[in-house]
């Protein structure tokens, strides 16, 4: 149950606390050491309202476009694989979802929300130093906001 896994949990990062400790080092200081082993993985996610009778038009239609016109690249990487939850031959459920796979560990996944007039886009990366990452999440999700705003 929840309860019993908060508590496990805490108990688990305690323990990690007192190993790190008693190596000079902080529970900050190892996760500081993942990220330079690593990378720094971001994600971060953007919503589109489309209010008003003709939002649900604009939503499909902006859905419709992104499968009929794919973007070759966003942020500067090339896109390696769109995948269509909606058409492609897939073990998983049929949904309205197109997942960019881009270059360098880079992606972005788009999709109409199932409970409010809005688009969803998902953006993911991984870089070097966080800075790097925080970067390529600007350049990625300011060339899908252009391409949504031009239809």
């Amino acid at each position: 149950s929840r309860d019993k896994d908060a508590v496990a949990a805490v108990m688990a990062l305690c323990e990690a606390a007192v190993y790190y400790r008693m190596k000079g080092m902080t529970l900050w200081d190892q996760m500081q050491n993942l990220y330079r082993k690593y990378g720094y993985y971001k994600e971060e996610l953007h919503t589109i309202v489309k209010m008003g009778a003709d939002g649900l038009a604009e939503i499909q239609a902006v859905m419709e476009d992104m499968r009929r016109r794919p973007l070759s690249s966003a942020g500067g990487f090339k896109t390696v694989t769109v995948r269509d939850y909606l058409c492609d031959h897939m073990e998983l459920p049929k949904s309205d979802v197109l997942y960019y796979e881009l270059e360098d560990d880079n992606w972005f996944c788009i999709r109409p929300s199932g409970t409010e007039p809005k688009i969803k886009v998902y953006t993911g990366t991984r870089g070097n130093t966080e800075r790097e990452a925080e970067e390529r999440l600007a350049a990625i999700w300011k060339e899908i906001e252009k391409r949504l705003a031009s239809g």
